[in-house]
């Protein structure tokens, strides 16, 4: 019997998704899989740390005949500011000449950490080479390479338990809990040049634990790096045509998808046309979320060219320099913009907020707003 259907690890809560029974279900069930498959041979199972070290344990238990294990470990890609590239830590055994290889994986979800074992051992002269893995999130996997055997199709929310941790914790509990998603709180901020909303969003996202989404940052992290996304992007860019919203939400994507363990996101700089908005709100609802409120940081156009022409001074930025282009800025706003209120309203969702006054006055406000959403 289960003590506990909800824990807390860290700043968050769980709620219990797998018990202790139907996981050694899931395992007995790959292990089972596979012994019909390589009975005749002796397989060498390679675990991938650190997530997979308790089902590998118990995969062992299960799996009745001979076989060796080993062990690779990678860095997480979560964890870096690269496009995803994984770090080799641990490499692979020695002895896998001419032998057939099983990856036992505790996860996989878009696939990039397997890209990267992959790549591994096709540097091999291995006989074959199969992937196990325990969870499978189906949804979001890139597809690129067939998964072989797995134990259960899991939604896409983040899991901690049975060797998954959030923040290094939780790894050692039998059952597996989900993130509990009930308080998260999903943002759209808007407001014409200057009117503050970089500067207002790093403080709401340290306060309510969110994650601030900046197009113009994804755009340039995407190009620097030369994603796949940022070379198209810039194939348009480069072309002088606007970068389609389909890329652009894929670019938002992402970025969500690295981040399951975000309370929640702000999105700043998109959607800036009711098109973009309802291709957000279609996103959200594919990932099981929603837009909960959109705010709008007011300020007359006056105050707003004198704040951007100051910081012109101090950021070399032509386009602060130039009170004729700020105001084009503002035009455009007005034209694309604008016309989001209506479309937020008739959701409910539309707040106004007033701008202009010193930080901290304005992030109270905006904190008001928040606690009634």
């Amino acid at each position: 019997m289960v003590k506990n259907k909800t824990i807390k690890i860290h700043d968050k809560n769980f709620e219990l998704f797998l018990t202790e029974k139907e996981i050694l279900n899931a395992v007995e069930k790959v292990a089972r899989e596979i012994a019909a498959d390589y009975k005749d041979e002796v397989p060498v199972f390679v675990g991938v740390l650190n997530g997979a070290f308790m089902f590998v344990s118990d995969f062992l238990k299960f799996y009745p005949y001979p076989c060796e294990v080993s062990f690779v470990k990678l860095s997480s890609y979560r964890g870096l500011t690269s496009t995803g590239i994984v770090e080799t830590l641990l490499d692979v055994p020695d002895n896998i000449e001419g032998r057939s290889v099983i990856i036992l994986e505790d996860i996989i979800d878009t696939g990039r950490t397997l890209q990267e074992l992959v790549h591994i051992f096709s540097n091999t002269n291995v006989k074959n080479f199969k992937i196990a893995s325990l969870f499978f999130k189906s949804e979001v996997y890139n597809g690129e390479y067939t998964i072989d055997y797995f134990g259960i199709k899991i939604p896409d929310k983040f899991i901690v338990g049975y060797g998954l941790d959030y923040q290094e914790q939780g790894r050692n509990l039998k059952q597996v809990y989900q993130i509990n998603q009930a308080h998260m709180i999903n943002l759209v901020l808007f407001g014409k040049p200057g009117a503050g909303k970089g500067t207002q969003a790093g403080y709401l996202k340290e306060k309510y634990n969110l994650k601030h989404i900046s197009t113009g940052d994804v755009f340039r992290y995407n190009i620097k790096n030369n994603t796949k996304l940022g070379q198209l992007a810039k194939s348009y860019m480069d072309k002088g045509d606007l970068v389609p919203d389909e890329v652009t939400i894929s670019m938002l994507k992402d970025e969500v998808e690295k981040n399951p363990e975000a309370s929640g996101f702000i999105f700043d700089g998109f959607p800036r046309t009711t098109a973009q908005a309802e291709a957000l709100d279609n996103f959200m609802d594919s990932k099981d979320m929603k837009i909960h409120g959109t705010i709008a940081l007011e300020a007359k156009d006056e105050v707003l060219i004198n704040r951007l022409l100051e910081r012109g001074k101090s950021s070399g930025r032509p386009d602060d320099q130039d009170e004729g282009k700020i105001r084009n800025r503002f035009e455009e706003y007005n034209q694309k913009t604008a016309p989001l209120r209506e479309y937020y309203e008739a959701q409910g969702k539309f707040h106004s907020v007033n701008g202009i006054g010193d930080i901290e006055e304005i992030t109270e406000r905006l904190s008001k707003v928040i606690e009634t959403i």
